[in-house]
């Protein structure tokens, strides 16, 4: 690649004569702007990195983590993943995030990853960097993996208010880290390269915006068919897809939805459905916690839908986020002892319910 300059110098006009004159010198005649091309080298990604990006908020000395989580139960998890060959879960009201290398041991055997974070909801990574949102505290953590072991590399403050979901964008090369008030969204790149110390940093690659989600408490965002849904917050009661642009996002469409179903945590697809856990009514009464199915969203909004919650054999509980863990499918729960439930489904019936912890 290279980069075209334009610089202008002075031409001599002399009757029908044009002369050429050299940079620096002048004319006894009437001068005009000439353009001569300059061809400088195109700066490689590391170079404009090294030069235009302050990685903020590393960690100088990354300490490999090495407490055991203290509980044998879970508070408010909210998510769960697995990377590699070990499985992360966010314990959310115990304000820590916890690995381990299998989900059938007791919790007591699992690794803290962190606990410095207040209401941790999500987990995302790009297969070299754990990013986590630190929901309370307005920040993102991110973790690396070492010989010695998972160490916190990095903090990123100010992530507008009460950042509530983080995934990898692998189209765009990217985390998105959504303030769920705020309605901004926040783009997350990794250095092209490490440190000295093997550490790879992250920076903020730009902020974009949803003006009508300001305000809204939106609780996650679903990237499919190349646009972006925002599930519906219990006082603006509809789900929104848009398409993201440089400077922004475009809304294409909008799905309103009935008071029942307003607080919704996430939309998920699967199979020929779009499942939406739901979390309250439009008054935030968690009474009215369901799972939910629809093929059409458009459906939504005259109550064309169907409540499969007690297909998975509990009540009374909320129903949070939803992962594909190769193949399988695991649901965080709360406000009832089944906290994480594995099951199987092709969108239409839903098998193998498995309370996991």
């Amino acid at each position: 690649m290279i980069r075209i300059k334009i610089k202008t110098v002075p031409i001599c006009l002399a009757g029908a004569v044009l002369i050429m004159a050299t940079v620096g010198s002048s004319c006894s005649v009437k001068e005009k702007q000439n353009p001569i091309l300059t061809i400088t080298p195109e700066k490689s990604t590391e170079e404009k990195e090294s030069e235009e990006i302050v990685y903020e908020g590393m960690v100088s000395e990354p300490q490999v983590q090495t407490q055991k989580n203290p509980f044998l139960t879970l508070n408010v998890a909210t998510y769960i993943t697995k990377i590699e060959d070990t499985y992360f879960i966010a314990d959310c009201y115990h304000n820590q995030i916890i690995f381990h290398d299998n989900i059938s041991d007791p919790l007591n055997q699992w690794d803290v990853l962190t606990d410095e974070v207040h209401y941790a909801h999500t987990i995302a990574t790009d297969k070299v960097i754990i990013l986590i949102d630190d929901t309370e505290n307005n920040r993102l953590m991110a973790f690396q993996k070492t010989k010695e072991g998972y160490v916190h590399t990095q903090t990123l403050e100010n992530i507008g208010l009460k950042p509530h979901y983080v995934q990898y964008d692998e189209k765009n090369k990217a985390f998105m880290a959504w303030s769920s008030i705020t309605g901004e969204m926040y783009l997350i790149k990794r250095a092209a390269q490490p440190g000295e110390n093997g550490i790879y940093p992250l920076y903020i690659e730009n902020v974009l915006k949803i003006d009508e989600l300001f305000g809204v408490y939106v609780r996650s965002f679903t990237l499919l068919d190349d646009a972006v849904y925002f599930v519906s917050g219990h006082n603006n009661q509809k789900i929104i897809k848009a398409v993201q642009l440089e400077d922004g996002f475009e809304i294409i469409e909008e799905y309103p939805v009935p008071d029942e179903i307003s607080g919704m945590v996430q939309l998920m697809k699967i199979g020929d459905y779009f499942y939406l856990t739901i979390s309250t009514d439009n008054q935030e009464n968690q009474d009215y916690a369901t799972i939910i199915r629809t093929d059409d969203l458009k459906n939504l909004s005259s109550g064309k839908y169907e409540k499969v919650y007690n297909q998975f054999g509990i009540s009374g509980g909320t129903p949070y986020y939803i992962t594909n863990i190769e193949g399988r499918y695991y649901m965080t729960h709360h406000r009832t002892n089944e906290n994480i439930i594995a099951f199987d489904s092709d969108g239409s019936t839903i098998e193998n319910v498995e309370v996991i912890y």
